[in-house]
């Protein structure tokens, strides 16, 4: 599911069990990231399934990337593997207006 950021802000503050999961590369991720956030690049497809198979199926995953298309696809990936509640930030870093650590 596509969510504005004020929409995915708004659901992982109301969501227990809340995974914040950034797709990008460790290029990108050196840039800044989301506050409390963990790096799975997908454009590394072995790890990130690797990753994926041990993640908690009752959490609740909001996903990222630059511009929202690889998190997309990560939320599809990871409803193929059983996860059914994966929120995908629309547009991505490139209109993050929070805070970066």
């Amino acid at each position: 599911m596509d969510l504005s950021q004020h929409k995915w802000i708004e659901k992982l503050e109301s969501t227990d069990n809340a995974v914040i999961l950034d797709v990008r590369t460790a290029d990108e991720v050196a840039s800044g990231k989301v506050e409390g956030s963990i790096n799975h690049d997908i454009y590394n497809p072995q790890e990130f399934m690797d990753a994926v198979s041990d993640f908690d199926k009752n959490a609740s995953y909001f996903v990222y990337c630059r511009s929202g298309n690889r998190s997309g696809q990560a939320c599809a990936i990871l409803r193929t593997q059983g996860i059914e509640n994966a929120y995908n930030l629309a547009g991505g870093m490139l209109e993050w207006e929070g805070k970066l650590v």
